[in-house]
């Protein structure tokens, strides 16, 4: 079982190019799964095997683990024996049409149009920290972009005459996004004269830079975003990630198509950005019963 883990590992890796964070989840899992099919004395690629998987994962329901976790490693399995299959070593699968725990899908938090230009409003940009801070605010909520690949932007990375950036996200898949107009005008005063105080005669590719001229870390843009939640009296959990899911929800209710917005988010695979279809369901009928006359009162069969 062991080799057949490595090599599945070494499939998504090579031809799938699949990060570092994402082959550690698969390889504990498959793991975990590989030590109970030897405490229980099941063959995982034996006969019994859709048994075992049942078995392991009616086990896992019973001590308490959080559906969410039940469901990753159900799909850890399905993603491993359809590997197996495709390489002719299983003439079967035993995750086939296995049901998932029926978690319920956690919708993404996401901020309002007016809460967005709250907290954008937040950074004083006559001083060099507030202009950084500014342009990777309208950056991020412009592009959608992962923190990481936020922090990680070089000068060469950002096109400021064309208004585009380019950016590696999971799996070192590269993509190119566009900016507006507002985010144009924050990166282009904050490299006006912002960036030069904050890299203290450093010399240095990193496009956002903190106090002593290094690099911004997530951490430090984590502690910035929370800064400007509480100081525009937000009463949500803001965290980079809610800019991310803000900007796909406005996309979708302002009337993107679904592809595009994958594409812009880096999404390998397209039932990740449908999410943000139930967010959009949801607000419009948040909107429907809030604005329709008879969705707000009760029917007196008059």
């Amino acid at each position: 079982m062991e080799f057949f883990i490595e090599n599945f590992l070494n499939h998504l890796l090579i031809e799938r190019g699949l990060s570092e964070n994402t082959l550690v989840s698969y390889r504990f899992d498959l793991q975990l799964f590989d030590l109970f099919c030897k405490k229980q004395r099941y063959d995982p690629l034996g006969e019994n095997n859709r048994q075992a998987v049942t078995h392991y994962l009616l086990g896992q329901k019973k001590m308490g683990l959080a559906p969410a976790t039940i469901s990753r490693r159900l799909s850890a399995l399905r993603r491993f024996y359809r590997f197996l299959l495709t390489e002719n070593l299983l003439l079967t699968d035993p995750t086939a049409n296995l049901e998932s725990t029926g978690s319920p899908q956690r919708l993404p938090h996401f901020l309002t149009n007016a809460e967005v230009d709250t907290l954008l409003a937040q950074p004083l940009t006559f001083k060099p920290a507030g202009a950084r801070d500014k342009a990777m605010l309208e950056l991020l909520y412009a592009t959608g972009i992962r923190v990481s690949e936020l922090v990680s932007l070089d000068l060469d990375r950002v096109n400021l005459t064309h208004r585009f950036i380019i950016c590696f996200g999971k799996g070192a898949r590269e993509r190119m996004v566009p900016f507006g107009r507002a985010a144009h005008q924050s990166l282009t005063e904050y490299l006006s004269g912002s960036r030069t105080k904050l890299a203290r005669g450093k010399l240095t590719s990193a496009f956002f830079l903190n106090g002593r001229g290094d690099r911004m870390t997530r951490q430090g843009f984590w502690k910035i975003i929370k800064k400007y939640a509480r100081q525009g009296n937000i009463n949500k959990e803001v965290t980079p990630h809610t800019l991310r899911h803000s900007f796909a929800t406005h996309l979708l209710e302002n009337g993107a198509d679904l592809r595009s917005v994958q594409e812009l988010l880096g999404h390998a695979d397209i039932s990740t950005t449908q999410i943000y279809t139930h967010v959009t369901r949801a607000r419009l009928k948040e909107i429907y019963d809030r604005a329709h006359p008879r969705a707000r009162r009760e029917q007196t069969g008059f």
